[in-house]
């Protein structure tokens, strides 16, 4: 039974999202394993899609119930979830405040221009740049943009970075960990491993969550992209804790059974490394499938050391949980102009 039987969902995505066998990385990595990915950056007609929709889609008939029109939030200046807050709110038809901090030490001449930005801009949010570094927790400056819009008259709805310490936002993360069981039925058999990039947390702590229902936590790999490990680690287990008594698993989760690993965010929250680089290409070149340098290409990168390195088991089967994100290479075009 679906520990998501309890909660409303408002639909954003098309539905479930596909699971699909990548051979030709599979053959690059040359490791005995088999890789797939479950595509959540296919999940959705709204602004590209990504993983915040799943998380929208639990937090929306709180936003409805709420009477606000205004949604509120903060990301970095190419932060994905800042787009999908105000395609949300196009879609509501609410207004939307956004704050951009300048989490990211990149000087491309058109980073605060292009790509993630010039989508939220696009469809209509509010969207101010603020200069303040990276940080994941609860942070001033967006609570300052919900006190602006009450002084205007308007009603805030918040939702803090990533929608990760919002009561709702791992829920959507559950219902990923049940769809990817029920398509496991269908495929036949079973993954040993899901890779997923972490920094605010609720995406790997829904799936640990809903793992946990099945006693399959320990195999969601986390891969650290905050560069921030221990904040990091401490706001997944808070997160974890709380969504598990929210949805009443009958169970603790350990600290055995939520695994981060850090090995790949260096140098920099934001900033790929070499590594990463080589990643993003050779996914782009064996599989035309898109990742970016801010998340996904350091759990693509992840993935692909950990397999050449023996992590796995030989013929393990690994899923890439795919969470979006790729209008932010257009914030990089210079590291990127020649492939």
């Amino acid at each position: 039974m679906s520990l998501l039987k309890n909660f409303e969902r408002y639909p954003l995505t098309f539905g479930p999202t596909a699971i699909e066998f990548l051979p030709r990385l599979t053959e690059a990595v040359g490791a005995d394993i088999e890789i797939y990915a479950k595509r959540d950056d296919c999940n959705s007609g709204l602004a590209l899609g990504g993983n915040k929709l799943r998380k929208m889609e639990y937090i929306v008939p709180d936003i409805l119930a709420s009477g606000a029109d205004t949604l509120v939030s903060i990301g970095g200046v190419q932060s994905n979830h800042t787009r999908m807050v105000a395609a949300v709110a196009a879609k509501l038809g609410l207004k939307c405040r956004l704050v951009q901090e300048s989490w990211v030490p990149h000087e491309d001449a058109v980073y605060d221009r292009v790509g993630n930005i010039l989508l939220t801009r696009l469809m209509g949010a509010d969207s101010r740049i603020v200069d303040h570094g990276f940080d994941i927790g609860i942070r001033e400056s967006w609570q300052q943009a919900m006190q602006s819009v009450r002084d205007e008259g308007g009603v805030p709805y918040g939702i803090p970075a990533g929608a990760s310490v919002h009561k709702y936002g791992c829920l959507g993360y559950i219902g990923f960990a049940e769809e990817v069981m029920q398509q496991e039925l269908d495929l036949g058999f079973q993954f040993d491993y899901i890779v997923v990039c972490v920094v605010t947390g609720s995406t790997q702590g829904g799936m640990i969550v809903g793992f946990a229902a099945a006693d399959r936590a320990e195999q969601v790999i986390g891969i650290d992209a905050s560069g921030a490990l221990q904040q990091t680690r401490a706001q997944v287990r808070d997160i974890v804790s709380k969504t598990a008594e929210l949805v009443r698993l009958g169970r603790e989760i350990s600290d055995q059974e939520i695994v981060i690993n850090p090995d790949y965010a260096y140098p920099a929250y934001g900033v790929p490394s070499a590594e990463t680089n080589d990643a993003i290409r050779l996914a782009a070149q064996t599989e035309a499938m898109i990742t970016d340098p801010v998340y996904e290409g350091k759990s693509m990168q992840g993935l692909i050391d950990l397999a050449r390195k023996g992590f796995f088991e030989p013929g393990a089967k690994v899923l890439y949980a795919h969470l979006g994100g790729a209008p932010a290479l257009n914030g990089y075009s210079y590291t990127y102009r020649n492939g």
